[in-house]
């Protein structure tokens, strides 16, 4: 068994309404009359209200720290890496210290540390930063989740469910860091056109163990994974000369929904549980017209869905952390009352992947 003890959230200082980024984005990619409305259009009906992101050329319209005024040249994937190795760790100890506010807590205890990340890379690399800033043991087991996107952070729980099963006193330590911002995209293509209306940037750390901690854990009891193969297209992620480049189509919500209820009767049947059943739901926000079309397949009242939608009005979609978000949400106003109750879980990503777990709240 494994139980999430402590979950810890972080977003960069720089932070933007989607009006000022909708106008910074509009003059780097020269837009047209008909090309401005249309990404404006797509702005406004987002569900977004706000991002994050390490850069603050977003909220300028001139004398940029990162892009030039003219925007040529535009910054090649080596300059977007150079600055991702500079924030990344930073964003990554805010996420920790979220996580762990004990300040006798020891950290030479963490076992292992898995690091997931789909927007920058970089060797020796961000699992033995942290191992350095937090004195975590030379000799811990690293593990490293990349290029996966959005779903990845289930990658990850899996793979820390793993070494609590098989260790007993497994002490796992998981780092989710993303500065998806840097990737910004000046070619008008209806892909990037999406793209650069939802991403944004953010980390997130969870604490898992092989045993619970006093007060109230998750403890997850099943995952399940598909894949849509009709949606590769739909759905992908390619580094580029200019940064990494993003494949993101408008007909991802419709593969979803055609997959959706298959995947959720899989899971709970692991546990012969039924949906209603279900008290709680951490849907990973890729976009308002996901969560819609999920709670009409799933039928979900919005109300239990409203975690998701509050993660992606204020933070927009941060990739690989952004469910994470939404589980922290829900932990932090569990009370001694939910002992017991359940938790479903989803995120999808570039595959067309679409992953699923079901956690327990257990008090000890």
């Amino acid at each position: 068994m494994s139980f999430i003890t402590a979950i810890g959230t972080a977003v960069p200082e720089n932070r933007f309404s989607q009006e000022a980024i909708a106008s910074f984005m509009a003059r780097a990619m020269s837009l047209n009359r008909e090309d401005s409305r249309k990404l404006r259009t797509i702005f406004k009906s987002s569900g977004i209200d706000w991002r994050h992101s390490v850069l603050s050329d977003y909220g300028k319209t001139e004398n940029f720290s990162f892009f030039t005024d003219s925007f040529d040249p535009f910054p090649s994937t080596e300059a977007r890496l150079a600055i991702y190795r500079k924030s990344a760790l930073a964003l990554s100890v805010k996420a920790v210290a979220d996580c762990i506010k004990d300040a006798s807590f020891d950290y030479r205890s963490v076992t292992h540390l898995i690091v997931v990340s789909c927007t920058g890379m970089y060797a020796p690399g961000l699992d033995i930063d942290l191992v350095k800033q937090f004195g975590l043991r030379e000799n811990i087991n690293r593990l490293c989740i990349n290029f996966m996107g959005c779903y990845a952070a289930f990658n990850a729980l899996k793979a820390a469910h793993a070494f609590c099963a098989s260790e007993p006193d497994a002490r796992v330590l998981i780092v989710c860091t993303e500065t998806c911002s840097l990737h910004f995209q000046k070619e008008p293509t209806e892909d990037n056109l999406l793209a650069n209306a939802l991403f944004a940037d953010g980390a997130a750390a969870l604490l898992v163990e092989s045993r619970p901690q006093p007060g109230l854990n998750f403890q997850p009891e099943a995952f399940h994974n598909a894949l849509a193969y009709n949606g590769t297209e739909h759905m992908a992620w390619s580094i580029g000369n200019m940064g990494f480049e993003m494949k993101l189509s408008s007909y991802v919500p419709d593969i979803i929904k055609n997959g959706i209820r298959g995947l959720t009767e899989q899971l709970l049947s692991h546990l012969q549980k039924h949906l209603t059943e279900i008290t709680y739901f951490a849907i990973h926000p890729g976009g308002k017209r996901i969560l819609e079309v999920i709670e009409t397949q799933l039928d979900i009242p919005a109300n239990q869905n409203h975690h998701a939608y509050q993660v992606l009005k204020h933070y927009g979609n941060m990739s690989s952390p952004t469910v994470l978000f939404v589980l922290k949400r829900i932990y932090d106003q569990l009370t001694q009352a939910d002992d017991g109750n359940r938790v479903l879980s989803f995120a999808f990503g570039p595959g067309l992947t679409m992953e699923s777990m079901l956690l327990k709240v257990v008090k000890a």
